[in-house]
């Protein structure tokens, strides 16, 4: 109980001083199995990487009905939800938590729509998907999600909290 409640403590101290940097607002980002499967994990985080993004935190792993059902419970009502549950609970998965100034809006930018046919060239999806249903990856639409998401998906103690030497560089 005192070790939870300590962890707590410092997680909220952790993220009180990185919000005070300006910076450091986070957004999640997945690799669907589709991507997995077709080798675009290394593309995605270069292209994040390149962007000037920080990589906070990334777990590999076969996610579970259950966590994607909570993961995209906001879709519960649309006709494609139980479809998307079992697809991206079929293979593995790349859960990425990405920190930087505007990292959801950017983010999503980056992506593309969700339709591929609708995303300009430049974007992940405009350069390497073709079908809406194998669109090969996901990234929260807002900052609300992006804590909702990244809480859902990684313990406090899995993020990192880290000064990249090059963000003189990237950062005014």
């Amino acid at each position: 109980m005192v070790c939870t409640l300590l962890s707590v403590i410092a997680e909220f101290l952790r993220v009180m001083a990185d919000k005070s940097r300006g910076n450091a607002e986070r957004t999640f980002i997945m690799v669907k199995p589709d991507g997995v499967q077709r080798g675009i994990i290394g593309e995605v985080i270069k292209r994040f990487e390149l962007k000037g993004f920080k990589l906070v935190g990334m777990k590999f792993l076969q996610a579970s009905e259950d966590l994607l059902k909570e993961h995209y419970k906001d879709l519960a009502s649309r006709p494609f939800y139980p479809g998307l549950c079992k697809y991206v609970s079929s293979g593995p998965v790349c859960a990425m938590a990405w920190e930087g100034k505007n990292a959801v809006k950017t983010g999503r930018f980056m992506l593309g729509e969700t339709n591929p046919a609708d995303s300009r060239p430049g974007t992940i999806r405009g350069d390497l998907c073709i079908d809406i249903g194998r669109n090969i990856i996901h990234g929260s639409d807002s900052v609300e999600s992006a804590d909702k998401e990244i809480g859902l998906w990684f313990k406090p103690e899995e993020l990192v909290s880290w000064k990249s030497m090059a963000e003189s560089w990237i950062y005014e």
